[in-house]
């Protein structure tokens, strides 16, 4: 069965592109007409790929790994923040910190920072500084928070990039083509999707039609998480039941060996007890 349908992306006005005179020739495949200047999204191949590029994440997540969300411009910020944070998945609203995925060694250098921060407020060290020393501390502490703390918890390279507006993110995207990151994206009229590996062809200017799209595909990542909690417990489960049928096994062949030299002990009391 569909996660999206027409309908739900017509009312959101996932099918809007660009002016003509803007176009990629690339995203010819998905446009479906012209009207008015202005290109119109074929939402029929929308649903199919929305529908592939969700069921992908939601194995990725099943799998225990992490999608990267990238969307920093003004429509889709609070958007991808609130819907992802929603799975526990990391994501970037504000600036792309450059080299991000390709010199990942030196963010974390920088989120190692912001933690060490954290343990001198804890600690007690913060409040021996000079007021200045806080003061500058304090506000780097901030700065690091704004542009890396939603991806404190992403300890390796992300499995997945899913990005809002291609062009935009272009150094996202060249970055995760050159290690090899599967790429999904929501692509408009004006973009090259050439170099995305899961095109979603929609409108990437309207809140509303990031939002649907963003949300199915939270969905299905909340599908994914879900199975693997509950696989996770079968596990666990079969192995306690494993470990207790051994256990039982055991203590019957300890009774059963130990069963003869009972048998002999007792014929050698009534022997006694007849002598």
């Amino acid at each position: 069965m569909s996660r999206t349908n027409f309908d739900t992306l017509l009312e959101a006005g996932c099918h809007f592109g660009h002016l003509k005179r803007k176009w990629n020739p690339a995203m010819a495949p998905y446009i479906f007409m012209e009207r008015n200047g202005i290109h119109i999204i074929d939402l029929h191949k929308t649903v199919a790929k929305i529908d592939e590029a969700a069921e992908a994440l939601k194995q990725i997540a099943k799998s225990g790994k992490k999608i990267l969300f990238v969307a920093t411009k003004k429509q889709a910020k609070q958007v991808v923040a609130d819907s992802v944070a929603a799975v526990n998945m990391p994501y970037v609203v504000e600036r792309w910190p450059g080299g991000m995925l390709t010199n990942f060694p030196t963010i974390r250098k920088a989120i190692k920072k912001m933690t060490t921060i954290d343990k001198m407020t804890t600690n007690g060290t913060f409040s021996n500084l000079s007021k200045r020393e806080m003061l500058q501390v304090s506000r780097q502490r901030a700065k690091l928070e704004k542009n890396l703390g939603s991806i404190a918890d992403l300890t390796r390279l992300p499995s997945a990039l899913f990005v809002v507006d291609v062009m935009k993110e272009r150094i996202a995207v060249r970055e995760a083509n050159r290690l090899g990151i599967p790429v999904y994206a929501i692509v408009d009229t004006n973009s090259d999707p050439s170099d995305i590996d899961f095109v979603i062809p929609a409108n990437d200017d309207a809140t509303k039609s990031v939002s649907t799209i963003i949300d199915t595909c939270c969905a299905a990542i909340a599908e994914g998480l879900t199975e693997r909690k509950v696989e996770k417990m079968d596990t666990e489960a079969a192995e306690d039941g494993a470990k207790k049928k051994k256990r039982v096994s055991k203590a019957r062949v300890d009774a059963t060996e130990a069963a003869p030299v009972v048998a002999e002990e007792t014929k050698v009391s009534t022997e006694e007890a007849k002598a």
